[in-house]
């Protein structure tokens, strides 16, 4: 029996960016945003001036500005690739408390086009000047520098301490290439799309390059563009749309370090916290979902959230992949549009977690735009979990197809 909170706001309404991946002509990524929220307002038929709040990883104020609207809430909350989730937590809250109908969160990163443009892909405050921070500096003298670096560690812990071996992990990579193939919009989707698309086997993730032991370039996530947005709304304005609603049922949030030095225990992360809270929230647990969407920056990191979110114990976190029931047409599909591995990631991965979501549960995954024939499944509910820097941050929703 879902909780209190249940059918309190809904999600109406996914879109993304007219083009997304790999682009060959540079985008900015404000650019990135506001192609996202004009098909989102085009698809919703809610009009940009009724947005009354405004959700972004420090883009809220800018938006505001190109949408020309005065919005009654803005949150600005960046705190890595599960933002987005947060902003749905919040926009919840918002909405809850009676102080918005309508709220957009938003998301453009040119993690691709910005080499082209001559700078570094931001999905939030342009990036600083000036020295290290300490944290960095101390953080370096143990190898832990780039992000493979810090996700090495963890995958290296883990096996250590569970007995899996790197070859466990690569049938992640493999069965998100199997659904990225079904997803025309995934930049992995053919060899005709992309040189390396199509399909691939768990040797060819084995032999690929490898970027920082024990992780090769096929357990990391690419650095592409990607814009998208959601429309998180009261039921009043979810009933008088054309588009179905996707209930927040749950929704929690949580940080277990920021420096990864710092963190507990390098085999689990802040997600089983917020798992926790959305779970109860939503008065549903693990063996109420259907479906699971999770941050995939690494193998490692998919592996890991799914233990924390309950849905295999310590050390079992690669088996829904492994036995098949992750993949197409299996009992419990996983990162349906590919993920970050295959799909699109362009530095902060939560938001297209959320789009899928929607895309699945309101039964709009598969109709030759979002999916081909197979993409679709019939789940009824999913649980989302965003991770963001090293492992530290997280944010969990639970969503529930509408009746």
């Amino acid at each position: 029996m879902p909780g209190s909170l249940y059918k309190a706001a809904a999600i109406a309404g996914a879109a993304e960016a007219n083009e997304i991946g790999f682009l060959k002509e540079p985008v900015t990524s404000l650019q990135l945003h506001i192609e996202a929220i004009k098909n989102l307002s085009d698809q919703t038929g809610i009009p940009i001036s009724r947005i009354d709040g405004v959700f972004s990883t420090g883009w809220s104020t800018e938006l505001c500005e190109h949408l020309g609207i005065t919005p009654k809430y803005i949150d600005t909350t960046a705190v890595g690739g599960c933002s987005f989730e947060m902003h749905v937590h919040h926009a919840l809250a918002a909405i809850y408390a009676g102080i918005i109908d309508i709220a957009l969160v938003s998301h453009g990163e040119n993690g691709h086009s910005a080499n082209q443009l001559g700078g570094r892909g931001v999905g939030n405050y342009a990036a600083g000047a000036g020295q290290q921070s300490p944290a960095f500096e101390m953080s370096m003298a143990y190898g832990l520098g780039s992000a493979p670096s810090n996700y090495a560690h963890a995958m290296v812990r883990h096996m250590h301490r569970y007995g899996t071996s790197r070859e466990d992990y690569a049938h992640i990579a493999k069965v998100s290439r199997d659904w990225a193939t079904l997803n025309p919009r995934a930049a992995m989707y053919s060899k005709e799309k992309h040189p390396f698309g199509g399909p691939i086997t768990a040797e060819q993730v084995e032999e690929s390059r490898v970027i920082t032991w024990p992780l090769t370039i096929l357990h990391c996530c690419m650095v592409t563009d990607h814009g998208g947005a959601v429309f998180v709304v009261s039921p009043k304005v979810a009933a008088g749309l054309k588009t179905k609603p996707v209930w927040i049922a749950g929704a929690g949030e949580s940080m277990s370090h920021g420096n990864m030095l710092q963190m507990e225990d390098f085999t689990k992360t802040s997600a089983r916290h917020s798992a926790e809270a959305a779970y109860t929230m939503a008065g549903l647990g693990p063996a109420d979902m259907e479906m699971a969407m999770v941050y995939d920056s690494f193998t490692i990191t998919a592996a890991m959230t799914i233990e924390m979110l309950g849905l295999a114990a310590p050390g079992e976190g690669h088996l829904p992949w492994k036995d098949g029931r992750a993949a197409p047409g299996g009992a419990f599909p996983i990162n349906t549009n590919g993920g970050g591995l295959s799909f699109n990631h362009s530095g902060m991965y939560g938001m297209p977690l959320l789009i899928e979501a929607y895309r699945q549960l309101s039964g709009t995954a598969e109709d030759g735009v979002h999916g081909d024939p197979g993409k679709q499944t019939s789940a009824r509910t999913c649980v989302v979990n965003g991770t963001g820097g090293s492992l530290s941050t997280t944010g969990t929703l639970v969503l529930i197809a509408d009746d």
